[in-house]
């Protein structure tokens, strides 16, 4: 059994979800149960409607949903135009754009949106996507059975960014998932939407689809994982950023959560977390080149002094100095009891004898943050800062590869440094701007290429 999650621009259009039911009939001895996201860029465009109701542009909202509906019906009439499914798959398509007009309207009329709400709204595109490609998979000759996702993924209520009840989801995946395999049949849901226990709709948050992936992978004890995206794999550098970046074929459950909390866009860092505690080794491909070897991301991978070079900018560093307080017991504890009042991630942490310095990449509740911060001393910020991660296994094994990164990096202002607790990952904090040039000379360094 195993479990492949295809990523919006992998169902993005009719030619896309034929290349995903092309895939899915290849992997048909393996047992597959497909997790699918709402078509590329649909999840946006839904949360616009609701916030153009929520302000009052109905007629904007209303041209919004009409635009989905469009598109969804267009993409159903090239997958099943001339099939006995077509209409039946149309008219139920269009019978959840009617009741996401209703929702619009209930929230114009309101004036305002809650998280609640956005959630109800951001569900119709997993709720589109899986049903249409349920639909279009089975007229492919897959035996595809629909699985409404609230039904297995329980959450709390904590809206837009709901946790899941892993028990609770292997206990619904056990019963309703399973015995679809058993009968030889392909299990198809939706992936980011879940619901609370009293079948209030939720959602996953950021990257949850593949978080939906590996929980059901986790409940079911899967094979493997294969997440199916728009890049071949994960790799040494954004491509965006270096030109001759190359393909990493195998790499750690812990170097790939690091490259990913540090910008690396394939994959969230949250979401494979649950295949790791299990082992089950998720695969990265690409739909478009499915003949590819991607990426292997498991606990045997080469022990690599680097593996890859990550880095993002928009950052902010806070500082806080206390000479009297910092040394004193509970003094830390109550700096990051502080961010965690205020529901803010820490990204870098670095400490001298008389100051503590963090960055954080959302600055949405800075003033409260800084607020309380100075009780506890004196406090400064730095905007427009950059994160640049060198990511490896090896990488404190020696002092080697951490100097040959100091001397690559040569001119680049360095206003922080630090390595990781499990001694994977040395960042550095540069200016904002200096984010892409950092990056390129790091990776001819270790890899080789024209980028200087």
């Amino acid at each position: 059994m195993i479990v492949v999650k295809f990523g919006g621009t992998s169902v993005g259009d009719a030619a896309a979800i034929a290349r995903a039911a092309a895939i899915v009939t290849s992997r048909l001895p393996r047992r597959p149960i497909v997790v699918v996201s709402a078509l590329g860029g649909a999840t946006n465009a839904l949360l616009a409607v609701g916030e153009q109701s929520a302000k009052g542009h109905l007629i904007g909202a209303l041209r919004g949903v009409e635009t989905l509906r469009e598109r969804h019906l267009r993409e159903c009439e090239t997958l099943l135009g001339g099939t006995d499914a077509a209409d039946d798959v149309a008219g139920e398509l269009s019978a959840m754009f009617d009741e996401l007009a209703h929702l619009a309207e209930a929230l114009s009329t309101l004036g305002h949106v809650t998280p609640r709400s956005l959630d109800a709204i951001a569900s119709f595109g997993e709720q589109l996507s899986s049903s249409l490609v349920t639909a279009y998979f089975k007229e492919s000759g897959i035996d595809a059975e629909y699985v409404d996702a609230r039904d297995v993924m329980i959450t709390d209520d904590r809206f837009t960014e709901a946790e899941p009840l892993s028990e609770v989801i292997a206990e619904r995946a056990r019963e309703i998932i399973q015995p679809l395999v058993r009968q030889g049949k392909v299990p198809v849901m939706g992936g980011f939407i879940g619901a609370t226990s009293g079948g209030i709709t939720t959602t996953l948050g950021r990257g949850g689809s593949d978080y939906s992936a590996s929980l059901v992978g986790a409940a079911l004890h899967a094979e493997s994982i294969e997440i199916w995206t728009d890049v071949d794999g994960m790799l040494t550098a954004d491509p965006r950023v270096v030109d001759d970046a190359r393909l990493i074929e195998q790499i750690r459950f812990d170097e790939a959560s690091e490259l990913a909390s540090f910008g690396a866009k394939v994959l969230h860092p949250n979401t494979i977390a649950p295949a790791v505690r299990l082992g089950i080794p998720v695969f990265i491909y690409n739909s478009r080149r499915p003949e590819g070897t991607g990426t292997r991301i498991t606990f045997d991978a080469p022990h690599r002094p680097v593996s890859a070079i990550a880095g993002k900018s928009g950052v902010t560093l806070v500082k806080v100095t206390a000479p009297r307080m910092l040394l004193a017991h509970g003094f830390l504890r109550r700096v990051f009891e502080i961010f965690e009042r205020h529901e803010t991630s820490v990204d870098v942490v670095a400490t001298s004898e008389v100051s503590v310095s963090v960055t954080i990449d959302d600055p949405g509740r800075l003033e409260e943050l800084l607020l309380d911060l100075r009780a506890l001393g004196d406090v400064s910020i730095e905007r427009d800062r950059g994160i640049v991660a060198i990511v490896g296994a090896g990488i404190c094994d020696t002092a080697g590869a951490m100097g040959r990164a100091l001397m690559a990096l040569g001119s680049v202002r360095i206003h922080m440094m630090s390595l990781s607790a499990t001694g994977i990952n040395l960042t550095v904090i540069v200016d904002g701007a200096s984010v892409t040039p950092a990056i390129q000379r790091l990776h001819t360094e270790f890899f080789g290429g024209v980028n200087a």
